[in-house]
This record gives structure tokens, C-alpha cells and sequence, in this order.
């Protein structure tokens, strides 16, 4: 069968999908059943488990980053960006280019404060801990401020710039007006563990995308195919 358009094609599924149903349904095994759910015009695919979909221009996520809470703003949002590109709009080229953009605006120090903020839960009193997340450690700092923060709060902090080991550079976003972020952590630890998961499938390791931002490496995206 031919269809004149991607639209045609579209509401074709759309009509005969109760009559799929109805005729594979009988035919599995007892206790199962398919449900029509939605039709996605494209889909990226890290897992079974991890994937995402485009559904009028939204994405809808399962298992990735830009789903969480605990993973800051930059990172959720270049995800959400880059498949965009991808799944919208069909351009691997410009999810590239959004990664280098975001990168370079990272290590400048230019990215705003805000987007660096990671929020994770108390789960238990902080004296509970036996090992001192980041989070641990920001809630520690504020409850030494005199702020009540106790099982079940939530602890805004970025991780800022210095020697000290990445939990122990933990603090309040209250306080952060005082330090700069660390760019290199929000690189290495947040961004480039969300876009990898989709960029590797598209020929780029973690290397090249931090090279291509750090302009030691300049290629298309053709090259590596």
C-alpha cells in the first residue's frame, strides 16, 4: 500500500491499530495483552529500560537523566536539547553542537548558577550517615549556619572549585555566592555521563566530545562512520 504523505500514513496506523489488536492478542500467551499506548513518529533507544520518544514535539523519557531529580539542570536540559535535535528535527549535526556550545560555556564559567544546582533527599538524619555523600556534607555546612534541615529535606549545593575532595566541596546554593563552580566536575560528572549515553551511539566517545570542545579536534560527524 502506498500513502501520499507521512500525515496519511500516520492516521493509517492510527485506524487500524484496534484491529491489530484485536487479531494478535488471541494469540499470546494466556494472561497477556498488548495495549495501544501511542504512536512515535521517531525513538531513541539506550535500553530497555532507558529510552526516549517524541510525541508532538515533547519528549517523553524512561531512564534518563533529564527524568531525575538528582542530576543538575545542565545536564538534564543538553540531554532533553540534543534529543530534541535528534528525534524533532533529525540532526545528529546539531546535537553535536549543542554539546560543544554547552561544554566550552561550562569551562568559561559563563554557565549560570543556577543550572549547576544538584538537589538530593535526606533519607535519614544527617548524624545516621555512615558515608558522607556530597548532599551529607552540604546539609552538615547549612546546619552549622543554624538552618533546620533534617530527615527528608531537600539539599540544594553545587560542588565548587578547590583541592579537596569532590563531597567535601559540597555547599548550599544559599551560600554560593561565595565560591564558583567547578567546571570541570560538571563536565566530567554531569554532562558528559547524560550525553554519552546518546552521543556514543552516533560514533562520539567522551574523548572526542572533549577534545571537539576544547578545539583540539575540529571533524564532522561523517568522519567517524
Amino acid at each position: 500500500m502506498v500513502f501520499s504523505s507521512q500525515n496519511n500514513l500516520e492516521k493509517e496506523i492510527l485506524n487500524q491499530k484496534d484491529k491489530f489488536l484485536e487479531f494478535l492478542n488471541p494469540t499470546l500467551p494466556e494472561g497477556m495483552e498488548l495495549e495501544y499506548e501511542g504512536f512515535y513518529k521517531r525513538g531513541f533507544f539506550v535500553s530497555k529500560k532507558r529510552y526516549a520518544l517524541i510525541e508532538d514535539e515533547k519528549i517523553i523519557a524512561k531512564g534518563l537523566e533529564l527524568v531525575r531529580r538528582d542530576w543538575a539542570p545542565v545536564a538534564k536540559d543538553t540531554q532533553q536539547k540534543i534529543l530534541l535535535a535528534i528525534l524533532k528535527e533529525g540532526s545528529p549535526e546539531k546535537a553535536l553542537e549543542i554539546v560543544k556550545k554547552v561544554m566550552k560555556e561550562i569551562k568559561s564559567g559563563k554557565a549560570p548558577m543556577k543550572d549547576m544546582v544538584i538537589h538530593t533527599q535526606l533519607t535519614r538524619d544527617v548524624d545516621d550517615y555512615t558515608n558522607e555523600g556530597p548532599h551529607v556534607i552540604a546539609a552538615k555546612k547549612s546546619i552549622a549556619k543554624g538552618r533546620n534541615i533534617g530527615k527528608g529535606s531537600i539539599i540544594r549545593y553545587i560542588i565548587v572549585k578547590g583541592k579537596k575532595p569532590i563531597s567535601k566541596r559540597a555547599e548550599s546554593i544559599e551560600d554560593s555566592s561565595d565560591f564558583e563552580y567547578d567546571p570541570d566536575y560538571y563536565i566530567n560528572n554531569q554532562v558528559l555521563p547524560a550525553v554519552s549515553r546518546i552521543m556514543d551511539s552516533l560514533g562520539y566517545s567522551s574523548k572526542m566530545l572533549l577534545d571537539l570542545a576544547q578545539d583540539e579536534q575540529q571533524t564532522s560527524l561523517d568522519s567517524f562512520f
